[in-house]
């Protein structure tokens, strides 16, 4: 049936998905007043002061250096469209578990590159002591991985008592 808890966790999973991709993950601040460093779900991108040596006045044109990151933002799509598809497929809870184990594997994967560009990359720029702070988007992955380990859990539970129903007759 559609209506069970499982499918309120994984219909959470594709908001907590849309949240990430219209958010922020992360950012930290620079030595200085206009350098910022920022990692959303489609780019990283670090904002830098001018160099007085051009001739130009370090206020008046700050530097951003921009790069892709267009498959964070494809694994954060694909995820969502999994979760979405594994919510009509309650017919059959293994595709169900299948697909919420390949999320898992997908949100695993996500984790990892937020962390890299973070904690890694983001390393080099301004203060190395200084991690930057994560922010609405990143706290929604950490919701999305939650939500799914539920749905799991609850699909896993509604098997065996479909399993122990069919051995009673």
């Amino acid at each position: 049936m559609i209506q069970r808890i499982q499918t309120i966790f994984l219909f959470l999973i594709a908001v907590a998905m849309g949240v990430a991709l219209a958010n922020p993950l992360w950012e930290k601040a620079g030595l200085q007043a206009p350098e910022m460093a920022r990692l959303t779900a489609l780019e990283f991108s670090q904002q830098q002061r001018a160099s007085e040596q051009a001739g130009i006045p370090a206020q008046v044109a700050p530097t951003t250096v921009v790069t892709s990151v267009w498959y964070l933002g494809l694994l954060l799509g694909l995820v969502a469209l999994s979760a979405l598809y594994a919510i009509f497929q309650y017919r059959n809870r293994l595709t169900q578990t299948a697909l919420c184990a390949v999320n898992a594997l997908m949100l695993t994967a996500i984790m990892g590159i937020v962390l890299y560009r973070a904690l890694y990359a983001g390393k080099e720029y301004g203060n190395p002591a200084d991690q930057g702070n994560f922010l609405t988007g990143f706290y929604a992955i950490i919701a999305a991985l939650v939500f799914n380990a539920l749905a799991n859990r609850f699909i896993r539970r509604d098997e065996k008592m479909v399993r122990d129903s069919d051995r009673l007759r």
